[in-house]
């Protein structure tokens, strides 16, 4: 797969929200101390995507412009679908 072609790759996070996977950094779980503060500090500057639909939060993305994206997936799920994504490959082809 070319550079250039990563840039347009859209993952879905679920509730049909979408996130360009060449923006994101990480995908890691909310429970930390750390992450508690890093949502905290986001919500403050106005860098906060909340994209849970009113459900638990149980991943966050980081991206790289700092915004920080909440979703009711897992992050194991995210990790998957960013794979998946990056791999070029979709249901039903070969």
């Amino acid at each position: 797969m070319r550079k250039g072609d990563i840039s347009s790759v859209l993952v879905n996070i679920g509730f049909g929200n979408v996130v360009a996977s060449a923006k994101v950094v990480a995908v890691v779980t909310p429970g930390s101390a750390p992450m508690k503060r890093m949502r905290e500090e986001a919500k403050k500057d106005g860098k906060l995507v909340d994209a849970t639909q009113g459900r638990r939060t149980r991943s966050i993305i980081i991206t790289d412009s700092n915004h920080i994206i909440l979703s009711a997936l897992q992050a194991e799920t995210i990790t998957q679908r960013f794979i998946e994504g990056k791999g070029g490959s979709d249901e039903g082809e070969e």
